[in-house]
């Protein structure tokens, strides 16, 4: 959204510095005309105005809106929020999200909002060259193994006290053992080859890559996120969800 902006300014721009040329010029009289005066004010306008959105929206703070109900009940859908996109850095443009000065780094439990991994999308997406936003809660950092038995997570072999859960499904899939080696398991899941495997309750053991998040939803029978299409690079991050800012009736700061 911040690019389509950003274009658009620049468009608006170059129309009205050319608009200008033509008054100062007076080449049609048409362009001492009130309509053409008031067409150049407008576009002065909303040339800085669209600029200014793109910056604000690529290093600062973004609007979204929650798609699914894979957060529930933290995040419903319909929610409306604004993403803080400065907390963990700055982001430089065309760098392939290489960030400075971050105020913080990522934590367990914060509630992120990243690009997807090319294996969240449908092949039909990936051909198409869709990029998606998702939103979903830190589980595992970097170096941290994961394992999930019986709907139970486990940090480095702790259980993880998750009071935010949701579970829709009291049933409970079995562990299944498809790989020969605890590496190919690893392997297997880092590349996101779990997309289409039953290992929705019975999961791992995996340990985080380097620079990278292992994530889920909060509804986490309904969550399609880390336990199926893998890890979640650094530089997919784009920030920390802030505050739900509409429905009034569920303003809230998140956690």
């Amino acid at each position: 959204m911040e690019t389509k902006l950003f274009i658009a300014g620049v468009i608006m721009f170059f129309l009205s510095k050319l608009m200008h040329y033509l008054k100062k010029e007076k080449k049609n009289i048409f362009v001492t005309s009130k309509i053409y005066i008031k067409v150049l004010d407008w576009l002065d306008t909303l040339w800085s105005a669209f600029l200014l959105a793109s910056v604000l929206m690529y290093f600062v703070i973004q609007a979204f809106k929650i798609p699914s109900g894979s957060m529930r009940t933290t995040l419903i859908e319909g929610d409306h929020l604004f993403v803080n996109k400065f907390i963990y850095g700055f982001r430089i443009p065309l760098s392939n999200g290489k960030r400075i000065l971050p105020l913080k780094k990522v934590q367990r439990n914060d509630i992120i909002i990243f690009e997807c991994p090319k294996s969240a999308l449908q092949p039909d997406e990936r051909k198409k060259g869709i990029k998606k936003d998702f939103i979903k809660r830190t589980i595992g950092l970097s170096g941290d193994k994961i394992q999930i038995i019986n709907k139970k997570v486990y940090v480095n072999d702790k259980p993880l006290d998750e009071p935010y859960v949701k579970f829709e499904d009291e049933y409970i899939i079995p562990k299944i053992n498809i790989f020969e080696t605890q590496d190919e398991y690893q392997k297997s899941w880092e590349q996101g080859r779990f997309v289409n495997l039953p290992i929705r309750d019975n999961f791992g053991p995996i340990i985080v890559p380097k620079n990278s998040y292992f994530v889920m939803g909060d509804n986490r029978d309904r969550s399609s996120d880390s336990r199926f299409w893998g890890p979640v690079s650094d530089n997919l991050l784009k920030g920390q969800a802030l505050v739900i800012y509409w429905p009034i009736t569920r303003i809230k700061i998140i956690k």
